[in-house]
């Protein structure tokens, strides 16, 4: 069995948590490891932001445009299915708090080929998220401040953001704090002030089209039938990627556990609030089949429904914000992610070492560098290179979420053995609601294959070729090692004998 060291809080002598194989004190150039600078202020915001993506703003309206207002049940079944997820996640991180999360768990539970494979393709994802969220932004701010091209704009974000997530873990936490904040604050905003709307109540506004009717009387609550229901699936799943993210940051907080705790107990009302709260205010605010829908987007048409002035800009705000928010977590967790597959041995050795600061400098500076080329590629080849590598890295959260399922079947079991006291969260309907939770990811995976109209088919097909590449690497790297391990206990055992 691996060692599994504890955190080292500041001054303190213990390494990063849960890390297999790593020393005590964890191999930075001064010996730190990651340490733990994010306050719970931090981690909390950390968790609500996670769930709020760019793509709940600015990815709606084609669920809206596809489903109708039976976009609804959409968001339910897949936030469903994260809380379930996260419930997973949570059980096996606050028994053991880990910056590499459900990379290190699956470890443990499946074996390294497991850990080495998810690890690596969850931060193959997260670096072309940081092209995807820098060439957005920028795309914003050149209309602010034409005088900077574009691709100006995409280098300062990611310098900018590079720079705070060098300097501390507090550093990055302060920055998603404030990120988080405006986006938490600007979504629960537009709920009240749309929610008024809808019942009648708001005064001062042109809210005339408003009204609960707006959810039957365009041709009914499933105007394209149930089946839209599994299509609005395919194209709301991927807004939910990020929830995770509250379970590595908590690694690198003075009370992991409880911070796992609290982030696993709070996932129902933070998807219930912010996903089903604003698209159900969204769908009734205008008719499903409005065309201002799919021209403006969704939450700028509801508020240009209201008649308040300045919509466009107000919004773009808003989703820079997101975007920024985005970056700054993306950065973050694929340097994580990386610092762990280091520690691991999965990874280059210098991905593990950490600054006086417990900064993973050399992680963050090679998942930088990958973006930066992404983001070249989305300028130079965005038809070809670009679009091979987002559709390829596209069905890696369902990945992500089936090995979680998987991983917790097997870690219960080993917690249970072992420490059963750290089951601090405990999934609901152990093993069933896991075992289903599994087989509807399966499905929506399968039901992927059949959709051609979205890239469903191309996104599936490409994220598996990458995935087995990758896991082709890991089976040999494990074979390899195997058999070096086993000619150098041949030749201690030589050794004695002789």
């Amino acid at each position: 069995m691996t060692s599994q060291p504890t955190l080292k809080t500041a001054g303190s002598g213990h390494g990063e948590p849960g890390e297999p194989g790593g020393s005590a004190s964890g191999p930075g150039e001064d010996g730190s490891g990651l340490q733990a600078g994010l306050k719970n202020r931090h981690l909390s915001m950390i968790a609500i932001g996670g769930v709020i993506g760019a793509g709940l703003f600015v990815g709606s309206s084609a669920g809206i445009a596809t489903a109708g207002p039976g976009i609804l049940l959409s968001y339910a079944l897949v936030g469903t299915l994260v809380v379930l997820v996260m419930r997973m996640l949570g059980e096996m991180s606050a028994a053991n708090p880990t910056s590499g999360s459900f990379s290190a768990h699956a470890d443990r539970a499946l074996g390294p080929w497991a850990g080495f494979t998810i690890g690596w393709l969850y931060w193959f994802f997260w670096v072309v998220v940081l092209a995807v969220e820098a060439t957005a932004g920028a795309a914003i701010l050149e209309g602010w401040m034409p005088a900077v091209p574009q691709w100006g704009w995409a280098l300062i974000v990611m310098v900018v953001l590079t720079a705070t997530n060098l300097v501390s873990v507090g550093s990055y936490g302060e920055f998603e704090f404030w990120f988080a904040g405006i986006k938490v604050v600007a979504i629960g905003a537009f709920i009240v002030i749309g929610g008024l709307a809808v019942f009648g109540v708001l005064p001062g506004v042109d809210s005339d089209r408003a009204g609960l009717a707006n959810l039957t009387d365009h041709g009914g609550f499933l105007p394209h039938g149930a089946g839209a229901i599994l299509t609005g699936i395919l194209l709301v799943v991927f807004s939910f990627m990020g929830s995770e993210i509250a379970t590595l940051a908590a690694g690198e907080s003075e009370d992991p556990q409880r911070a796992v705790t609290k982030a696993t107990n709070s996932i129902i009302w933070r998807i219930g609030v912010f996903y089903l709260g604003s698209i159900f205010v969204v769908v009734c605010l205008l008719p499903w089949d409005s065309e201002s829908i799919t021209e403006d987007g969704s939450y700028v048409a509801a508020l240009d429904s209201l008649g308040i002035a300045h919509t466009g800009q107000i919004m773009n705000f808003i989703v820079l914000t997101s975007v920024l928010s985005c970056l700054n977590s993306g950065l973050y967790t694929a340097s994580r992610m990386a610092f762990s597959l280091g520690r691991r041995g999965d990874a280059p050795k210098s991905f593990a070492r950490t600054t006086r600061r417990g900064v993973p400098q050399t992680a963050i500076i090679a998942s930088v560098v990958f973006g930066f080329v992404a983001v070249f590629f989305n300028y130079k080849f965005p038809d070809s290179v670009f679009l091979f590598l987002v559709n390829s890295s596209g069905a890696v959260a369902l990945f992500v979420w089936l090995v979680i399922c998987f991983s917790q079947l097997r870690m219960r079991k080993i917690i249970q053995a072992e420490a059963p006291e750290k089951l601090v969260v405990r999934m609901w309907l152990y093993p069933y609601l896991t075992w289903a939770s599994a087989a509807l990811i399966v499905f929506v995976l399968g039901y992927m294959l059949t959709d051609t109209e979205h890239d469903g088919r191309t996104t599936v097909l490409l994220s598996l070729l990458v995935a087995a590449i990758v896991l082709v690497v890991a089976v040999v790297r494990q074979r390899v090692a195997g058999r070096r391990d086993g000619a150098d206990a041949g030749a201690r055992d030589e050794a004695r004998t002789g």
